[in-house]
């Protein structure tokens, strides 16, 4: 079985704020992904709908593979999540396509065990994503066989959805339940407001999109983000 390289094994034990590619504006992509990484981005988080597991359609392996060489050469990573239906059936064309770490959903995955192997198979870390509605112990197994556990605190398909108050909770939770060595994310609503008590809850990659993508400069939300995020 292949290995992720020492990189990714080195960021998924550090806190990182992911800026969340769903919220910039593609019609200046990479310059928005650069900006960011610029600004100290050491992680960009790729969401992947397809109408069907949740109601949306966003991009695919194209894009991720325009833009993972620039993130490469900065020295980042493209964190891929994928929420559709049958993700085994594209683990191999994210790879292939730049992902550094791709992250499928309990919910999506009738063999997950299987399905996370596939993925470090490939050489790309693997992470197992959970809805709001969805609990912790639905990992009891998988929590042993994956790089990366993701606490979704809105419900995916839409960007700029308000963070889930109980998300707090069920974060630290998740922090106690998993192994030590496996990295805790969060997605959705993540703000500067909040992230500081993201990351004392257990959180160590924090995807932000409109946080970041939203509004003013990219450079200086990731900036105010990444530093609330220090004072935890």
């Amino acid at each position: 079985m292949k290995e992720y390289g020492p990189m990714i094994h080195q960021l998924l034990k550090e806190v990182h704020i992911a800026p969340s590619i769903l919220s910039a504006d593609f019609g200046r992509l990479e310059a928005q992904v650069a900006e960011a990484i610029d600004a100290g981005a050491r992680v960009i988080h790729v969401d992947v709908m397809d109408g069907h597991f949740v109601p949306n359609i966003t991009i695919g392996p194209v894009v991720v593979k325009a833009i993972a060489p620039m993130v490469h050469e900065r020295g980042a990573a493209v964190d891929v999540h994928l929420m559709i239906e049958s993700p085994e059936r594209y683990v191999e064309r994210f790879a292939e396509a730049g992902a550094d770490t791709l992250v499928v959903h309990q919910e999506a995955c009738v063999h997950l065990h299987s399905v996370l192997a596939q993925i470090r198979q490939t050489g790309a870390a693997a992470g197992v994503a959970i809805n709001p509605a969805t609990p912790l112990e639905t990992l009891s197994e998988a929590r042993h066989f994956c790089d990366l556990a993701l606490v979704m605190s809105v419900n995916p398909g839409f960007g700029g959805q308000s963070f889930i108050p109980t998300s707090l909770a069920k974060l630290a939770a998740a922090r106690a339940f998993l192994p030590r060595d496996v990295a805790l994310q969060v997605d959705g609503g993540v703000t500067a407001a909040n992230v500081a008590e993201l990351v004392r809850a257990g959180a160590n990659w924090l995807v932000a999109g409109s946080s970041v993508y939203g509004h003013g400069s990219v450079a200086d939300n990731f900036r105010t983000l990444s530093s609330a995020a220090g004072s935890a």
